[in-house]
Formats: C-alpha cells, structure tokens, sequence
C-alpha cells in the first residue's frame, strides 16, 4: 500500500580537490574475473588468503559468462576415452549445473559441455559472495607500482573514483595482459590481428531440422559474399531441448587502441546481423522465426601476452612434451584465427596431451606476479591451443597456489614439489 511522503533533503556537492579514493589492502589481487581469474581468486581464498579481484567489465564471469562462447572447451581429452584433464573448480560447478539442466554433453573429436552462461553467471556470483571476496568491478588500470621486479601496487579508476589496492602477489588474468603492460613488462603481439568472434544466442529456433554441421559451413562458404559475410565457416551450438542456439560465425578484429576496439564490436554486431538474415534465408525449417535473443560481449582470442621466461611453441604442444613445472594440460587442437575467411584447425590422436609450464606465466623481470589465462606465453600457434576455459582454469588454480607459497619472496623459487602435489589432478592421471 502506499506510504506517506518522507521529508528526503537534497545535498549540493561538489568533488573534494584532495580526493585520494578508496584503499584496499590484500594478500593477494587478482586483475580479471574470467574462468582463470575467478578461478584464482577462489582458490586463494580457500587456501586463507585475502583476495580482491577486479575487473574492467560491471559484472563478473568474463568472456566464459558475457561473450556467449556456448561450449566449456578443453577440459577433455580426445575420443574414444574423453579423459577429464582439468578438474579444480568444475568438479563442482557441472554437478551444479547438470542439477538445474543447465549443461549438457557432446562428443565429437573431443568432449565439449554447452551450458547455460545467466546460470554460470549466478553460479559465480553466488560462490564469490559466499566466500567473502572481495570485488570492485567496472575499474580500470590507471597506474600500476612496481620496484626491482617486486610490484606493491595497482591503481584503477572506476565511475565512482579511484580505487588503489595493495598486495604482496598478483595475477594477471586480464587476457590482454593489462596489469604486465601497465607495469612496464615485454609483452608479445602478434604480427596481424588474430580475429574475435561477436556471438549472439538466438531464440525461436526448431532444433529438430537443424542442418548438418557440413551442410551449414558448404552454404556459408558458397554464400559468403552474398550476403556480406567475412568468415566463409561457422558453427551453430544448439542446448538440447530449448530451441535455441549460440551462433559462432563471425570474425570481428581485436585491435588493442579504444576507438578501433569500439569500432570493430559495432562493426560485429552488423556482421551478426547479416548471420541471421543469412539463416533465416538459407535454413528456413531451422530459423525462419529466429530472433536474437542477446549480443555477447566482444570475444577476444589472442591480442598481448606476456613475454614470460619460456614461450611455448607448436612443437612442444604437438609433441606432447612434459614439463617438471606443468600446471596445465588439454588436448584442444590448434585453433588459430590468423585469416578472414576461416582458420587453422589441427586436431591430436585419442592419447594425446600437451602442457603448459609454470614458466610460461612468469616475466623474468617480476617476482610477485603470474599471469593466467589467455595472456601467458606461447608462439601463436602454441597460445591458440592453450587459451581455451579447461587450462585456463588450470592455469588460474596454479597462479595461486605459487603464489600461495611464495607470498613476500619471488615465485620464481616455488617449491615445485609442493606445488605439484598441489595441484596433481590438473597435470597427472
């Protein structure tokens, strides 16, 4: 029912000139609340570390929750046997989420999860605030303190002031390497853009007369230019049951400067917008009602990295070689998005498995920071098959736990005994 009119007095302010901000002081920051952020701030947490996690976006989850990827890739291995290689977290994020029917299996070359991102999203959310992190989110690095190799102190500005936090360990697990770069570390790009994806979920679908995944790519690729297409493949990735599906057929540039970033993602939404009228047109039974239900986030693949104390190569992650500090492993293949038009896809037999070494999410000039995520280091090829959500969480796991046990020394001398027993259910069996 209504209420009475309360007598609410209005302030006039104006901005303090001696404004410092909001100060936060940590064990440990974490920059980025993707899988492998999120993931490292979680883990902290539970081993009693104070975390504050930050991230330039207003809502947690990253690219896993608000880019609309569709699949958790890279967590199996390959056929016939589809070993699970990274475990952690998603041994118990997919029972929570198989419990509410939101995700789902499927087996090709590898097993993929489809899942539901609202429901991962709330599923963070709930995790985080349970545990007490600590989280300021819409904040951008502004500044960042670093001596002698040892960083002390990251500086953000956010729409409500600036916002400083001081740690004794950080982890970059900003997928552009933001925190290394504003520290003044070497970091790697690539020579021309490694293309992003603008995904869209679209609803009002008949999933039953969905075409055969060859049939969709042989039409894009005989219809590209008709309809003004710039990647002439695609993917359609259908939750059983709903009608509806995440379409993965565009490829949208990653440049690293604010009004290209901002031009490029318009600039995808428009190629997104011509996927549907292609779908539509071309599959009718299928997505004639199509509608877009939600625009993801831009998606970002590969943009800067850290130049770390090893780079991984092609030949190391094709040769399966096993590393003393591995603190990651998959089977993705290698899935670099080099070209317009499409990509290079290079699949491994059913008993493979590569690695990622702790060395490669170290900078040989910092001693209190490890990078996680799609911001470690690798050649191109390399990084394209590492940086999928599986060894990313696996790499975010290991960020903190090296840190973990090095808090107020250099990681660089982890005890790598101790940390593999640490975390031997994402590198062993």
């Amino acid at each position: 029912m209504p209420h009475a009119l309360t007598d609410l007095r209005v302030n006039t302010v104006t901005r303090p000139a001696d404004r410092t901000g909001e100060t936060l002081e940590a064990d440990l920051l974490v920059v980025g609340a993707g899988i492998a952020g999120l993931t490292a701030a979680i883990d902290a947490k539970r081993l009693g570390r104070d975390v504050v996690l930050v991230d330039a976006l207003p809502v947690l989850g990253g690219q896993c929750v608000n880019s609309m990827i569709g699949l958790f890739c890279g967590i199996y291995g390959n056929a016939p046997e589809y070993h699970q290689l990274t475990h952690g977290i998603f041994d118990e994020m997919f029972p929570a989420l198989e419990r509410s029917g939101d995700i789902a299996w499927n087996r090709t070359h590898t097993q993929t999860v489809p899942y539901d991102e609202v429901a991962l999203g709330r599923w963070f959310e709930n995790l985080v605030a349970e545990l007490g992190i600590r989280v300021v989110l819409g904040a951008s690095i502004s500044a960042v303190g670093i001596d002698d190799g040892v960083l002390d102190r990251v500086d953000f500005a956010s729409r409500y002031g600036p916002v400083s936090v001081r740690a004794r360990g950080f982890v970059d697990a900003t997928g552009d390497a933001a925190l290394a770069w504003e520290a003044g570390l070497p970091c790697r790009v690539p020579e021309r853009t490694v293309w992003g994806s603008q995904q869209i979920r679209l609803t009002g679908l008949v999933e039953s007369a969905k075409p055969d995944p060859a049939e969709l790519v042989a039409r894009i690729d005989a219809k590209a230019d008709e309809y003004g297409l710039i990647r002439r493949d695609g993917l359609a990735f259908f939750f059983p049951g709903r009608n509806t599906a995440v379409m993965n057929m565009t490829h949208v540039e990653a440049p690293l400067t604010a009004v290209e970033a901002t031009e490029a993602q318009l600039r995808g939404r428009a190629q997104a917008d011509r996927v549907v009228e292609f779908l539509r047109t071309e599959f009718p039974a299928a997505f004639k009602e199509a509608s877009v239900l939600a625009y993801g986030f831009p998606g970002r693949r590969q943009t800067r990295w850290l130049a770390a104390d090893h780079q991984l190569t092609l030949a190391e992650v094709r040769a399966g070689t096993e590393f003393d500090d591995a603190v990651a492993r998959t089977a993705w293949p290698v899935e670099l998005h080099d070209r317009a038009s499409g990509y290079a896809w290079e699949t491994f037999g059913p008993d493979h498995v590569h690695y990622v070494p702790l060395r490669s999410l170290t900078s040989p000039h910092a001693r209190n920071l490890v990078a996680a995520g799609r911001c470690v280091d690798g050649d191109a090829a390399a990084l394209s098959s590492v940086r999928v959500m599986g060894p990313c969480s696996a790499m975010g796991s290991a960020a903190a736990h090296a840190l973990d046990l090095t808090l107020g020394g250099d990681v660089h001398d982890v005890d790598l005994t101790v940390l593999r027993d640490r975390i031997r259910a994402n590198v062993e069996g």
